[in-house]
């Protein structure tokens, strides 16, 4: 399945705190927890808490707007646009240094079962049967059809094929979602 989206066509909700609003682009349902994976774009309107996930991963990338502060017990990290970060969803982190309105991408996985990596593509590529991905800049070639910035795929089950950028200035945030029941075991390798 290979389904296309767009920032302005994903539903939005606001925070409990009031901070924000979250436009989900999906939710990969799991039989024992709230999720297998989820991403989603957040828009960032003030300081405050991350909400905890026990026993998931997350992966964010600031999309826009200035760098803030991500602070924790022992932790202070400087999340910069562009430059995905993952940690683990228990963490106890709040934002630090909002200056003005900004958008953030997330990517969940359910820690026993998948992982994902985020990367950000100028080039073209080929990948894995589950993931999304999403034109930053530039025109690119997503699934056999033509995408602009603020739009992407998601897709489970099947390759989207090779994704092509179609202009110079290109990006392409791309999350693959690798199940632990995909991955080889290399243990036993000699």
């Amino acid at each position: 399945m290979i389904t296309p989206f767009t920032l302005a066509s994903l539903p939005v909700t606001p925070w409990k705190n009031g901070a924000g609003e979250t436009r989900e682009i999906v939710s990969i349902p799991s039989a024992d927890a709230p999720f297998l994976w989820r991403a989603s774009i957040a828009t960032l309107g003030q300081d405050g808490p991350f909400s905890l996930f026990p026993g998931v991963d997350r992966v964010i990338m600031l999309l826009a707007g200035s760098g803030l502060w991500l602070r924790g017990d022992d932790l202070l990290h400087r999340l910069e646009p562009g430059v995905p970060w993952a940690f683990p969803g228990e963490w106890p982190l709040a934002s630090e240094g909002i200056t003005g309105p900004g958008m953030d991408y997330n990517v969940m996985t359910q820690r026993s079962r998948a992982r994902a990596q985020v990367t950000i593509a100028s080039h073209a590529l080929r990948p894995g049967a589950e993931g999304i991905a999403y034109v930053l800049n530039g025109h690119w070639q997503l699934a056999g059809k033509n995408y602009s910035p603020a739009s992407g795929i998601w897709w489970q089950g099947e390759t989207p094929g090779e994704l092509v950028p179609h202009s110079e200035e290109a990006s392409l945030l791309l999350a693959e979602i690798r199940r632990h029941d995909q991955i080889p075991d290399r243990s036993t390798d000699e």
